[in-house]
């Protein structure tokens, strides 16, 4: 885990991201899912990209916890920032799914705004080439971790693979209940056999796992997707979408010689709907114009696109992220205001 960790300290030092010493007036607080996440990635660097930018705005980033929890804490302004992802709100307006037995979900769900989209990246429902799995329906009787406990990539990677095998958790295969940090190190332990996580490919995740071990990606090929219409229906619910894993694009250390087809989803930033608004349009244009010159050695910061960013997900944007978006003139599609 230490060494995974080295490579993605490795990406924000080429970034020059160090982090701001200056103190800040507006000291804000931003949630995130695990390190050795692209949403890790992707929102660390967004927050540090801003402290440079800006010399009165700090934003402090927690990287613990679910992402449906901090939902619920930006909305009730103990956080100002944090990741969400399309489906997950959908789940908090309706209170339904892990939002249930939340009285006033739908309350909360109101004092939520986008800040922007981004990639969560493709579902790589990895094992060891040794272990003899070839398809998803290897799975039966396995031990797999999908995800933690009631989180939306759980939640989506237990509909996929249902999917794929009409399988259930706990009752044909084993569900692995653990965090991002402590699954990553019980796969890399062998302590069970069916890892799933997501991230643009190539992942560093699975690039770390590869330099040791033989892998396989378990998924579709293009004819067998072409050929599900469920899976097909799927990728088209709004948050999700389909992922297609290059063949060849780990190298060596994973064994698929075809490309793999599998979900992929969209997931985002949120801020507090009574955040100042000055203050979120200083933020989003911070972000966008550091990015693009930092987009220039870092290629999987060009997979976060205005285009990806401002997707119909369901959630109206905040009125200072909308400012911004305005004034460079970029189209914006209606459920997004």
């Amino acid at each position: 885990m230490k060494t995974l960790l080295k490579t993605f300290a490795a990406g924000a030092f080429a970034l020059g991201l160090t982090g701001s010493a200056l103190s800040a007036d507006n000291e804000l607080k931003m949630a995130t899912i695990a390190p050795g996440s692209s949403a890790y990635l992707t929102m660390t660097t967004m927050a540090t990209l801003v402290n440079q930018s800006l010399d009165d705005v700090n934003i402090s980033v927690d990287a613990t916890g679910a992402a449906t929890k901090h939902m619920i804490e930006v909305a009730e302004g103990k956080l100002d920032f944090a990741m969400t992802a399309p489906t997950i709100y959908k789940f908090m307006k309706e209170g339904t799914v892990m939002y249930s037995q939340l009285e006033n979900s739908a309350e909360l769900a109101e004092n939520l705004r986008l800040v922007l989209w981004f990639p969560l990246g493709q579902y790589h429902i990895t094992t060891y080439a040794d272990d003899g799995m070839m398809t998803p329906a290897d799975i039966k009787g396995k031990r797999v971790f999908l995800g933690p406990p009631g989180g939306g990539a759980w939640a989506a990677a237990r509909d996929w693979v249902k999917i794929l095998t009409g399988f259930e958790p706990d009752t044909d295969y084993e569900n692995v209940k653990a965090s991002w940090s402590s699954a990553l190190q019980g796969f890399q332990d062998r302590q069970f056999d069916v890892y799933v996580t997501t991230g643009i490919a190539p992942f560093p995740q699975i690039e770390q796992l590869s330099l040791t071990s033989d892998l396989r990606l378990l998924g579709l090929t293009k004819e067998e997707f072409e050929a599900n219409e469920e899976a097909q229906e799927y990728t088209r619910i709004r948050g999700e979408e389909i992922g297609i894993i290059p063949a060849g694009v780990y190298g060596s250390g994973v064994v698929n010689t075809e490309d793999v087809y599998t979900l992929a989803a969209a997931v985002g930033v949120t801020a507090r709907a009574d955040l100042d608004d000055d203050l979120v349009y200083r933020i989003t244009k911070a972000y966008w114009e550091a990015k693009e010159t930092a987009a220039a050695n870092n290629p999987w910061l060009r997979d976060i696109t205005l285009e990806y960013a401002l997707q119909d997900g369901g959630m109206s944007l905040h009125p200072g992220a909308l400012r911004y978006y305005e004034e460079i003139g970029v189209d914006i599609p209606e459920g997004s205001r």
